[in-house]
């Protein structure tokens, strides 16, 4: 899966764990990625924390997409911030999972994500017999 998110990987995010329900995602927020108000922009963050959601739900190799994201913003970034987005699953029943992902700089958290996840048809590798 990795090999094909070239979105995540133009953003230098790194995928540093990831286990049955859980990712950890990292990226550094980079000066094109600051808004007007000198500040990460939200999108960025927002795309950190749905890319650590995808690697989570999608670790039970069944092919998995987002069916709601939502994010609360609670602290600013600033370009040169590293950032980690920590995915763990809350629930999945059948098609459907529910993720809570924290984003943190350091010790702090400045961003909580929640992402609803539908199965589809398929899976992302060949599993030996």
């Amino acid at each position: 899966m990795w090999a094909g998110d070239r979105a995540s990987r133009s953003l230098g995010m790194t995928v540093t764990d990831v286990g049955p329900g859980r990712a950890m995602v990292a990226m550094t927020v980079r000066p094109d990625m600051v808004n007007g108000h000198d500040i990460g922009h939200g999108g960025f963050t927002f795309t950190l924390a749905d890319t650590a959601f995808a690697f989570a739900c999608n670790s039970y190799n069944r092919s998995t997409v987002a069916a709601i994201g939502r994010i609360r913003f609670l602290q600013p970034t600033r370009a040169g911030d590293v950032l980690v987005a920590e995915a763990v699953e809350r629930t999945r029943s059948g098609r459907d999972g529910t993720y809570d992902v924290t984003v943190r700089r350091g010790n702090d958290v400045v961003a909580e994500f929640e992402g609803h996840s539908k199965e589809i048809d398929g899976t992302l590798f060949e599993e030996a017999p």
